[in-house]
């Protein structure tokens, strides 16, 4: 998650960002729902724009605010979190992800099509999502609080789902990490997230040594870069 507060403004203000961090007090309960108000009608009304960007923004300009997915790393993740949260809104009101999904990528295939090989093209576009239930969100906590090890994705659930604060633990121990979460800094934003830092134990073990803790212990948490730079 991206908590700097100060970098140009776009859907939300600075001040926005600090609202929605904490680090903004609101003096009445009415500016309270003044300021959600506001940024929900942004979200909005930032929407509709991008109706209007891919239809007038000129080629140019989209291949140039593109080209930093290549280096910028931030910027995949705010990419990311946009259609996440598209996903969540979507299917919180009973309409399909695919229903916004599928006309997208087709009517986008065939612009490419036209424009980049002029051909015309039929395309055929499957998205299925299967869940499978691997534990209760309170098993998950009961472990936390008995200081035995869950998983990154078990972690990030019960972070998300936002009814218990896992930062009044003193670390937590994560196992079971795959690849993609020990390279893509999953884990280390996790960390960061619950103002923590991370230690790597082995190759599927770490720590995430919490603020209270690490105060105590300042050279405990401090990762091991050789053994573990490379390798949610």
């Amino acid at each position: 998650m991206n908590t700097d507060i100060d970098r140009e403004r776009g859907v939300l203000t600075p001040a926005d960002r600090a609202y929605l961090l904490g680090e903004r007090e609101m003096s009445h309960e009415q500016s309270k729902r003044n300021a959600e108000a506001r940024i929900r009608q942004r979200i909005h009304a930032a929407a509709l724009d991008f109706d209007l960007l891919l239809h007038t923004l000129p080629e140019k300009d989209r291949r140039q605010v593109f080209e930093r997915t290549a280096t910028d790393e931030k910027f995949l993740d705010g990419l990311r979190a946009m259609i996440a949260f598209t996903y969540l809104g979507l299917e919180t009101h009973g309409v399909g992800f695919e229903d916004v999904l599928e006309p997208a990528v087709r009517s986008s295939e065939e612009y490419l099509a036209a424009t980049d090989h002029d051909v015309s093209v039929s395309v055929d576009l499957t998205f299925d999502v299967e869940t499978t239930v691997e534990s209760s969100l309170s098993g998950v906590v009961s472990r936390l609080e008995a200081g035995e090890p869950v998983t990154p994705r078990e972690l990030f659930s019960v972070v998300m789902q936002g009814d218990y604060d896992a930062t009044g633990l003193d670390r937590i121990t994560v196992v079971g990490a795959d690849a993609d979460q020990l390279t893509d800094g999953f884990l280390e934003r996790l960390a960061a997230y619950l103002e923590g830092e991370l230690r790597h134990v082995t190759d599927s073990r770490a720590e995430l040594v919490l603020e209270a803790d690490a105060d105590e212990h300042p050279t405990a948490c401090q990762s091991e870069p050789d053994a573990n730079a490379d390798g949610t």
